[in-house]
């Protein structure tokens, strides 16, 4: 054959057709691919709405805290306490009986002494000041250890228990005097663990109750229903 008809023969000869892909993607596919090469869903998904975290929400006071909670760690935060505890009156030279209960989702942490003593009064304090105070550093020992904030409460020789009762005529005192006058009244300075248990006492009456003040002047307000 003559190099013109060599020329001839190619030029007429069609293109090579590309060899068919095993498999094609969808356009679904396409997007699905993409979006995992580029690190993103596939499908985009909606902004999420604000959702308001703990720091975003004040922080509720004690007496408005339901008595009901979770019992799941309660008897080991009632040992760390009570482990703590015992260090203190050790350190502090007193003797004493630690005793554990959980009632309705919460720690109680005793300490006891022998009936008359008086010994653990400097750990009550006056009105119960000092009480507070070792309750909360109780409750911060058990939140170092466990990482998790409790509601532990913390008695000493029975003070919270005889202090519930003066409570408890105080409030029936006030109750009387708003249903007489229609009025409300007010009560003295009391902590938030004291208020809650005065606000129980109101609601169990019918009537109707509110913290008032702030800091150490905080106190129950009665009002008539």
């Amino acid at each position: 054959m003559s190099e013109k008809e060599t020329q001839l023969t190619e030029a007429e000869s069609p293109e090579q057709a590309p060899t068919p892909a095993e498999h094609t993607d969808s356009p679904q596919d396409a997007a699905n691919s993409t979006g995992a090469e580029s690190g993103e869903p596939a499908d985009s998904a909606q902004p999420a709405e604000h959702t308001a975290s703990d720091e975003d929400a004040p922080a509720a006071d004690l007496e408005s805290t339901p008595e009901t909670a979770p019992t799941e760690g309660a008897t080991d935060e009632g040992d760390i306490a009570a482990d703590y505890l015992e260090e203190l009156l050790d350190i502090v030279d007193l003797d004493g009986d630690i005793d554990i209960e959980v009632r309705g989702g919460r720690t109680y942490v005793s300490i006891l002494t022998e009936e008359g003593g008086e010994e653990l009064d400097d750990l009550v304090g006056t009105s119960g000041e000092v009480l507070d105070a070792l309750q909360e550093l109780t409750r911060l020992a058990v939140l170092t250890a466990t990482g998790d904030r409790t509601r532990l409460v913390l008695d000493i020789a029975g003070h919270r228990e005889r202090r519930q009762g003066e409570l408890q005529k105080l409030t029936e005192s006030a109750i009387t005097k708003v249903q007489e006058r229609g009025e409300d009244v007010h009560l003295e300075p009391m902590s938030a663990y004291e208020r809650k248990i005065v606000h129980d006492f109101v609601a169990d009456s019918g009537l109707v109750s509110e913290s008032d003040g702030e800091g150490k002047r905080r106190h129950v307000v009665i009002s008539p229903a």
